[in-house]
């Protein structure tokens, strides 16, 4: 019985380490699949520096304080943010901005796309952090 339940344990203990890499691995994202999904942001966005459309450049966006791209003048959800744009904070935002931002903030913002698909938003935030 002895030997049942440690066999039982360390079979679980390995399936949750399988489980944790695995998702490790996925959390990198793909930023070549990434470009092709940052097509249905390119109208509102670019990745180049300084270069603004209706939304702001998300040039090095991961580590900035949201609401201070350099230049952009016209942020409604992000006056006054007071939090930094990391990975897992874009990844609340993609998933519904509109909830994130009244929920942050309480404020209303403009960006109505939704990313519902994890790996969207995990290769998009891959494709933006590979730009230099």
């Amino acid at each position: 019985m002895k030997d049942v339940i440690i066999k039982s344990f360390a079979a679980g203990a390995l399936a949750a380490a399988f489980a944790i890499l695995a998702s490790q691995a996925t959390a990198a994202g793909d930023p070549a699949k990434g470009r092709k999904v940052f097509n249905k942001c390119r109208a509102c966005h670019t990745v180049k520096a300084g270069k603004h459309r209706t939304g702001p450049s998300l040039h090095k966006v991961v580590g900035r304080k949201a609401g201070t791209a350099q230049g952009f003048k016209r942020y409604k959800g992000l006056k006054a943010a007071d939090w930094t744009w990391t990975e897992a904070e874009l990844d609340a935002y993609l998933t519904d901005p509109k909830k994130y931002l009244r929920a942050k903030n309480r404020k209303r913002g403009t960006m109505v796309l939704k990313l519902k698909k994890a790996s969207d938003r995990e290769n998009v935030i891959a494709y933006i952090k590979s730009i230099e």
